[in-house]
């Protein structure tokens, strides 16, 4: 076929479906780019000029929604993984199985690399029947959760608290407290009458939890895990 006859089948294609050429981004910016060069350098083109800003519009939309369909499938994700810990940590009938779960199951769900309860007590955690819960449980004194999870300020604490682990953290994680970076604070209401709790989830990577990330389902999460302690210790 000469190139005369391949022109002119080209032309045909192109009359007959526009669209092929529209829709290709760098076709048009060579189209574009020749029809400057055609009308020399002291001719501005304004035409030329609108479709390059409309352009890189329609670039920053794109970038934008990609964006948005990141952060929605991302928050399925973790909510998926909430729904599937609160099932799991609701199907334990005895308090010890409770505690299990949670340092075990729940934690490999949510990806977290230590999870400890930490309950205000005027008992020592020396007693036999506290040692016999685990690791996952910590006793401390009255006040401890307050001031831990101030960590110096004066107002008073969130419910829920993202941030890298302070010095005094070895109090709750112990040994783990050498390699334990970053960690998710929930303060617990255990009703009235009794001391308050914290659930602390702690994690070896330093930008797990950071104050900038959204604590909507963490903040469900504690409301169903206060409900499930109160049903234990009532």
């Amino acid at each position: 076929m000469t190139d005369t006859a391949l022109a002119a089948q080209l032309r045909d294609k192109i009359i007959s479906d526009p669209e092929m050429i529209l829709e290709d981004h760098d076709l048009m910016r060579a189209l574009v780019a020749a029809n400057e060069r055609a009308m020399g350098a002291n001719i501005v083109d304004l035409r030329g000029v609108a479709m390059d800003r409309l352009e890189k519009r329609l670039d920053r939309l794109e970038d934008a929604h990609r964006s948005v369909i990141a952060a929605a499938y991302e928050n399925l994700a973790g909510t998926n993984q909430i729904h599937r810990a609160i099932t799991r940590l609701l199907e334990p009938v005895e308090f010890e199985e409770f505690l299990r779960v949670l340092s075990g199951d729940v934690a490999e769900i949510l990806r977290v690399d230590s999870v400890r309860l930490v309950l205000e007590s005027l008992n020592s955690d020396d007693d036999p029947a506290l040692r016999s819960l685990g690791d996952v449980l910590c006793v401390a004194e009255p006040g401890f959760i307050d001031e831990y999870m101030r960590a110096g300020r004066t107002t008073p604490p969130r419910q829920v608290i993202l941030r890298q682990t302070l010095p005094q953290s070895d109090a709750i994680y112990g040994e783990a407290a050498s390699w334990v970076r970053s960690e998710a604070l929930m303060a617990l209401d255990l009703g009235k009458g009794r001391l308050p709790g914290l659930l602390v989830m702690g994690a070896e990577d330093p930008h797990q939890f950071k104050p900038a990330q959204g604590t909507d389902l963490l903040t469900f999460f504690a409301g169903v895990f206060e409900r499930a302690m109160q049903r234990y210790l009532s």
